[in-house]
């Protein structure tokens, strides 16, 4: 059987759909791009088809096919949102089709929708399809479109270029400071009229002092003295209002610089959690970092050396004008091929400095990944795959800034071409013009004097696109975070808890991630000081309701209450104030032991510190450290055995008292010996306590007061242990088929020795 035609640029088709296509293509009709699709409109999983021809598209979907022929205005748009793609097939009447898939296609569907587009325009046009060498994206190894240098995959950020305008948004921040920038300009002003001082005297010291002596006249010694003195003093006092305005303008651009990076972190703080699963430390690093200091060196000199520039061509021209209008005009000359010449290429620059910005910050990701996580990466030695990961983001980097380069080193000699050629017109109209005697060489002298100043302010003008470019990136970076708003907003009008019991309620209450629904209709009452523990298999929606108790997330339908009141209506860090969290994994922030544990409760008292320790079990391992209290820890708390930090973290959930503890797996990742070290303090903790734990061990649930079990977003079993055991619904299930797994490991000899307690 002839197997359908295929370009050799993607993989053969399954075997499934070869068939189909035998009946369908036309002789000689190659594939030239094929996508499987495994959802239909209504999101449901169902196999589907696409395929790309040199004529046509052809599709396949319930059984039936259908196909478009390529023509102008025909177009395969892509689009992809909360983990489902799809691609329309559109015109300028209209939608033609629609087609979903999971985004573990989408890779092919870039790929069948780049293909659509080179198929289409050739068939059109009748040229031949040039194809470049495939170049792929260092991060996913995506090819990257044609003539494109960044992956479609990758790119998070919006795809609206900066604008300069961006820059008019940081008058937010220089608002406090208008007075000191007043002053700045004040002082730009006038020490550029005093550096315009010295070529107006050059006309006199030429027409009346030298041209004359060498005409035999006695040079005026007085009148010499008073020239020079004049361009003496109009040199000191440009130098000390410069230093001046130097001076309070770059104490005004730190200030600026300050207020942005303090704002944009706080900013950064009151975000919620969904904000950072989709961002990397790295990127967020250098944009506080390295994006406000590049913005910082842009107010305090170059918007400074651009002022100056403005004022300066603008005065000088005012005095070219006043002297000689025709001279002035020829001088002009050059200014419109200029402005052409920046407008032209500002667009590239602004574009491909945004491009250099997000590729830098994807080099900080690798060591903001490889660095913290360095004991991984050397006990798995994937030393040479990090440092090839950080060579290939490099590359990228390098390729990025070769390309912009190539731009920009054309545009500076451009300029400074169009000044020499300028100079030399000025020259021979200022000598045509003496022949005429319609000036005097001193007038000449003046405008060449002039002339340089003017040229060299119009080159360093033309030179301040690409700074500006660069902060308008950086900009627009940072207002990309300060515009984001949380999705746990402060309430307009909020509601205090003056004494919290405890009492937890959750009515119909559900949380969708995207298109994907987490949880689903949840009713759940917890008593003031009840433990509650919950069960269930991996991704039933146990995380998710924790998630929406500490209120990281807000309920997309239905209600969480808190002593009857909605914790949508309280104030974020009053509400939480009240609840203690204990994770799986604790986090230790680098400083001493007592201010980890003060972290909650920065005011403690040091005998409050170390009663909360003596309650976790902590005392006595803290004491054995060589500072006590006061020994360092290493960032991540690397200094500590792993239940040492979580009886730390205990610790510092005891110190601020709260009425809901959080225990999240809290002994999942300990010895037997350190779970019972562990088990002692949290006893300590949850006395009194509304708690929730979440945990796979009998020895943390089982002082439970009742364990809710979850399955697929919802509750489907609550009770304690013997009533769950005896109902033999999904709770007896889940237990029957850990305690088998336990019971498998202990029957295998080469299998490590663990508790005969089964877990839940």
């Amino acid at each position: 059987m002839p197997q359908p035609l295929q370009a050799d640029r993607h993989p053969p088709l399954p075997a499934h759909w070869q068939n189909r296509l035998d009946n369908t293509l036309a002789a000689g009709e190659t594939i030239e791009a094929w996508l499987e699709t495994d959802l239909d409109p209504q999101l449901r999983f169902a196999p589907g088809l696409l395929v790309v021809t040199g004529h046509r598209l052809l599709t396949w979907h319930d059984g039936e096919a259908r196909s478009w022929p390529l023509q102008p205005g025909l177009r395969l748009e892509h689009h992809d949102h909360a983990g489902v793609g799809s691609l329309e097939l559109v015109d300028d009447q209209g939608r033609h089709a629609l087609w979903r898939y999971t985004m573990g296609r989408n890779l092919a569907a870039l790929r069948l929708a780049g293909e659509f587009a080179l198929q289409r325009d050739s068939l059109t046009s009748g040229a031949p399809i040039v194809r470049d060498s495939e170049d792929l994206c260092p991060k996913c190894k995506a090819p990257l479109p044609p003539g494109e240098d960044e992956c479609p995959i990758c790119t998070t950020e919006g795809s609206t270029p900066p604008s300069t305008w961006t820059l008019f948004r940081l008058w937010r921040f220089a608002r406090p400071y208008k007075g000191r920038l007043l002053a700045g300009f004040l002082l730009t002003l006038a020490s550029t009229a005093a550096t315009l001082v010295p070529p107006y005297l050059t006309m006199p010291l030429m027409d009346e002092i030298l041209i004359p002596f060498q005409n035999g006249q006695p040079i005026d010694r007085d009148l010499v003295t008073l020239y020079l003195g004049g361009l003496f003093g109009a040199a000191m006092l440009a130098w000390i209002l410069g230093w001046l305005r130097t001076y309070i303008l770059a104490l005004v651009s730190e200030r600026i610089g300050r207020d942005l990076r303090t704002a944009t972190y706080e900013h950064l703080l009151g975000l919620s959690l969904e904000y950072f699963g989709g961002k990397r430390t790295g990127d967020l690093m250098a944009r506080i970092g390295s994006e406000t200091d590049r913005i910082n060196v842009f107010l305090s000199l170059h918007l400074l050396d651009f002022a100056t520039d403005v004022l300066m061509i603008a005065m000088t021209s005012a005095i070219l004008f006043s002297i000689n209008p025709w001279l002035a005009l020829v001088t002009l000359l050059p200014l419109p091929f200029i402005a052409w010449l920046i407008h032209t290429v500002r667009d590239r620059l602004r574009t491909g400095f945004e491009k250099v910005d997000r590729v830098w910050a994807e080099v900080t990701n690798v060591l903001a990944d490889t660095i913290p996580g360095i004991r991984v990466v050397k006990a798995f030695a994937q030393e040479k795959r990090e440092a090839g990961r950080f060579r290939d983001a490099n590359k990228h980097n390098l390729a990025l800034n070769d390309k912009l380069n190539r731009t920009w080193s054309l545009f500076g000699p451009t300029v400074t071409l169009m000044t020499e050629i300028g100079l030399l017109v000025v020259w021979a109209f200022g000598i045509w013009q003496i022949s005429h005697n319609d000036i005097t060489v001193g007038v000449l002298t003046a405008f060449l004097a002039y002339i340089g100043r003017f040229y060299t302010r119009l080159d360093s003008m033309s030179r301040i696109v690409s700074v500006t470019q660069k902060a308008a990136a950086g900009a627009k970076r940072i207002f990309d975070i300060l515009d984001h708003v949380s999705s746990v907003p402060e309430p307009t009008r909020p509601v205090h808890l003056d004494r919290v019991e405890g009492r937890i309620t959750l009515k119909q209450a559900s949380f969708r991630y995207g298109t994907r629904a987490v949880t689903r209709g949840v009713d759940l009452t917890i008593a003031p000081g009840e433990m509650v523990g919950l069960v269930g298999h991996s991704g039933s929606g146990k995380s998710t309701l924790v998630n929406l108790i500490c209120r990281f997330y807000d309920v997309s339908e239905g209600a969480v209450l808190i002593d009857g009141v909605d914790v949508r209506s309280v104030p974020v860090a009053e509400y939480r104030r009240h609840i203690g969290l204990v994770l799986q994994e604790p986090f230790l922030f680098f400083g001493t032991i007592a201010e980890n544990i003060a972290y909650g409760k920065p005011e403690a008292t040091r005998a409050e510190i170390i009663a909360a320790a003596r309650a976790a079990h902590a005392h006595e391992f803290i004491l054995r450290l060589p500072q006590g209290y006061d020994s360092l820890v290493g960032e991540r708390g690397q200094g500590l055995s792993g239940g040492e930090r979580q009886r730390i973290s205990i610790a510092r959930a005891l110190l601020i008292d709260p009425k809901i503890l959080i225990l999240d797996e809290a002994t999942s990742s300990v010895d037997t010996e350190t779970e019972k070290e562990i088990q002692k303090a949290l006893d300590n903790l949850v006395r009194g306590r509304t708690t929730i734990a979440i945990a796979h061990r009998l020895s943390t649930l089982r002082k439970a007061d009742r364990l809710v079990v979850m399955d697929r977003g919802q509750v489907v079993e609550t009770g304690n242990h013997d009533a769950l055991i005896a109902a033999e619904g999904h709770y007896y299930k889940l237990y029957q088929a850990q305690a088998r797994n336990v019971d498998n490991e202990d029957a295998d000899p080469a299998a490590p020795v663990v508790p005969k307690t089964p877990t839940v």
